[in-house]
C-alpha cells in the first residue's frame, strides 16, 4: 500500500500535465480568434459607446458632451427620422419577400432529380456575390432608365419604368436586390425540409390531404424554427444595409433610399462627426435589439418544436 501511493500520485500528476498541455494546445488554436475579437470587435464596441458621449471628430481631442448627440438625433436632426423611416420601409419590403422567395426555391430544390445539386449551387451564388460593389453597379446598369430591364419591357410594348429616378419605385428596386440574395436563407430552409420525417407526408396522403393542405399543416409548422432563425438574421442584415443604397442611388431620389447606414456613414466619414455617428450606431443597436427581443417573444405563439419546447 505504501508503494502504491507514490505511483498513484505520479499517475495523477501525469494526467494533470496532459490536461494542461491539451488546454494550452486549445488556447493556441483559439488564441488568434480571441485576439482578433478583442481588438477588432470588443474594443471598438466599447470605444463607440464612449465616443457617443463626446464631440470626437477623428482629428481632435474627444470632449465629453453628455447626451447631446442623442438629444440632437431625436430633437433636431430631420434626416435621422427620414433615414429611420426609409430603413423600416426597406425592411418591410425586403425581409418577407426574401423569405418567401427563398422558401419557394427551397421547396423546388428539395425534390430528388438528376443534377439538382448543380442548381442548388447556382441558386446560392447570388448570396456570395450579392453584397459586392460590382453587383450593385450591375444592378444600377440593369435598372437605369435606358437599361436592360426597360429595354426588355419595350420589346413587350410595356411603358418604361423609372426604377431609380422615381421616389415611389426606387426603394422597391433596392428591395429586389435584397430578394436576389436569397441563397443563405434557401440553404437553411432546404436543410429544414430534409429533416421533416417523410412518414408525416405518407400519413397525410393516406388521410386524403392535398399538397396544399400538407404544406400548411406539416411543412410550415415544422419549419418555424428555421423561419425564426432566418427572420432574425434577415432583420439584422436589412437594418444594416448600405452598399446597394450607396452605389445604386446614393440615397436618392429625394432621399427615398436614404437608409440609416448611409446616414451613419455620412456623419462619421463625410462630415467627420464621429461622436455623433457613434451615437447613431448605438441607437441602431438598440433598435435591432428591441426588434430581435420582440421576435423572440412572439415566437412562443407561432414556433413549434418537435420536442414541444419553447424558444427563449
Amino acid at each position: 500500500m505504501a508503494e502504491a501511493a507514490p505511483q498513484t500520485a505520479k499517475l495523477r500528476a501525469e494526467g494533470l500535465n496532459k490536461r494542461r498541455k491539451a488546454q494550452l494546445t486549445g488556447l493556441w488554436y483559439v488564441g488568434p480568434w480571441i485576439i482578433g475579437f478583442l481588438v477588432f470587435q470588443f474594443y471598438p464596441f466599447l470605444a463607440s459607446f464612449y465616443y457617443s458621449f463626446t464631440d470626437y471628430d477623428l482629428f481632435g481631442q474627444a470632449n465629453l458632451v453628455g447626451f447631446k448627440n442623442y438629444i440632437h438625433a431625436f430633437a433636431e436632426d430631420r434626416d435621422f427620422y427620414q433615414s429611420l423611416k426609409v430603413t423600416f420601409v426597406y425592411a418591410l419590403i425586403a425581409i418577407p419577400a426574401r423569405l418567401v422567395f427563398a422558401l419557394a426555391i427551397a421547396l423546388m430544390l428539395s425534390v430528388r432529380l438528376k443534377g439538382v445539386n448543380f442548381f442548388r449551387t447556382i441558386y446560392y451564388l447570388p448570396s456570395i456575390l450579392g453584397g459586392s460593389v460590382a453587383v450593385s453597379v450591375l444592378w444600377r446598369f440593369l435598372f437605369m432608365k435606358e437599361g436592360v430591364v426597360n429595354g426588355a419591357l419595350s420589346q413587350l410594348h410595356i411603358p418604361a419604368v423609372d426604377w431609380l429616378g422615381s421616389p415611389e419605385v426606387s426603394i422597391y428596386t433596392l428591395g429586389l436586390l435584397a430578394v436576389w440574395q436569397f441563397g443563405s436563407s434557401m440553404v437553411l430552409f432546404l436543410a429544414g425540409i430534409k429533416q421533416i420525417p417523410q412518414e408525416l407526408y405518407e400519413a397525410g396522403r393516406v388521410d386524403g390531404a392535398s399538397r396544399f393542405r400538407m404544406f400548411f399543416a406539416i411543412t410550415i409548422p415544422l419549419l418555424t424554427p428555421m423561419i425564426l432563425f432566418n427572420l432574425i438574421m434577415q432583420t439584422v442584415n436589412a437594418f444594416q444595409e448600405f452598399t446597394g443604397a450607396f452605389v445604386i442611388t446614393n440615397g436618392g431620389p429625394l432621399k427615398s433610399t436614404y437608409l440609416y447606414a448611409m446616414k451613419l456613414y455620412e456623419e462619421g466619414f463625410l462630415y467627420f462627426k464621429m461622436g455623433y455617428a457613434s451615437a447613431l450606431s448605438w441607437i441602431l443597436f438598440i433598435i435591432i435589439l428591441i426588434l430581435t427581443a420582440a421576435i423572440f417573444k412572439s415566437s412562443n405563439s407561432w414556433v413549434h418544436y418537435e420536442d414541444g419546447g419553447k424558444s427563449i
